[in-house]
């Protein structure tokens, strides 16, 4: 098999002779890494015979610039939009912390175990998703089985909230504030009243005070840190449900919220609405500057 002629960084690689189309919602890295399979080159030779200058596939799927989509292009013989519609690079920073370093789920769907291809697709990134972008059916972990999820009569108003996060996400839109925010305000905990027997103060989510169901679903393991802030799919369906209900009834519900806390996460919760309250505008005039 032919390899991809050297090159010098600063000047311009030349097409591939043979390149392989995209599977639908393909992320890039997995498409140059069938390239690098195809020619027997590392996947990372592969990037750099492009881009000399990169220093990963996973920064390449994030942080391309207008310059390497159309040097990417011009190597792969293909459409710069169809190059920018494979990377993650138009998601914007709110909602940045969301996305998984490693594919997260799958669907039985449109990714079957049976596929040999397997590519990677950009849907297995994203961890406000509790459903497919591709064919709407429900994402399932990669690597482990999923028990159903416990709140399924939340499911339609999880679609709602899905929706608001996606917008947010992948198209800079915005209602009255950011859906991403909302989602991380109902995932600061909160003191129940009466507090309750054998009281465990992990446990209880602001998200619980709209969401019953929640605190006796909840296990230490699934909950979201800094770290790893995204939630287990059997739980999403309640973060988003919450997050649509937050929505539609507008910064009033927020406050209504505040008083399920004490002390300083009532302090920070109390800051953050308030800084949504009084600049009701400035997310949304953000968000338009994106879609510029």
């Amino acid at each position: 098999m032919p390899k991809p002629h050297s090159h010098n960084a600063g000047t311009s690689s030349r097409p591939l002779p043979v390149t392989l189309a995209p599977h639908t919602d393909e992320l890039l890295s997995s498409w140059i890494s069938r390239h690098a399979e195809f020619y027997a080159v590392p996947p990372l030779e592969m990037l750099r015979h492009c881009l000399p200058e990169a220093s990963s596939l996973h920064a390449a799927d994030r942080s391309l610039n207008g310059d390497h989509v159309i040097r990417l292009a011009g190597v792969f013989s293909t459409e710069p939009a169809t190059v920018r519609r494979m990377t993650l690079s138009n998601i914007v920073q709110s909602s940045r912390r969301l996305l998984a370093g490693q594919p997260l789920q799958s669907c039985p769907a449109c990714h079957p175990a049976k596929d040999e291809a397997r590519p990677v697709r950009r849907g297995q990134l994203l961890g406000w998703r509790f459903t497919c972008p591709l064919c709407g059916g429900l994402l399932r972990h990669t690597d482990r089985h999923d028990r159903p999820s416990p709140f399924g009569r939340y499911h339609g108003a999880a679609l709602i909230g899905e929706r608001l996060l996606d917008d947010e996400a992948e198209r800079g839109v915005r209602t009255w504030t950011s859906p991403a925010e909302i989602a991380r305000l109902l995932l600061m905990r909160r003191v129940p009243r009466p507090i309750p027997r054998g009281y465990e103060p992990w446990r209880f989510r602001v998200l619980g005070a709209i969401i019953p169901d929640l605190d006796d679903a909840i296990e230490r393991r699934s909950l979201p840190t800094p770290a790893h802030p995204i939630l287990p799919l059997p739980l999403r369906p309640a973060l988003l449900a919450g997050v649509a209900m937050v929505e539609r009834s507008g910064p009033e519900m927020l406050k209504m919220l505040r008083r399920h806390m004490m002390g300083q996460n009532q302090v920070r919760f109390s800051s953050a609405i308030d800084e949504i309250a009084t600049h009701p505008c400035r997310s949304m005039a953000s968000s338009q500057l994106q879609l510029i």
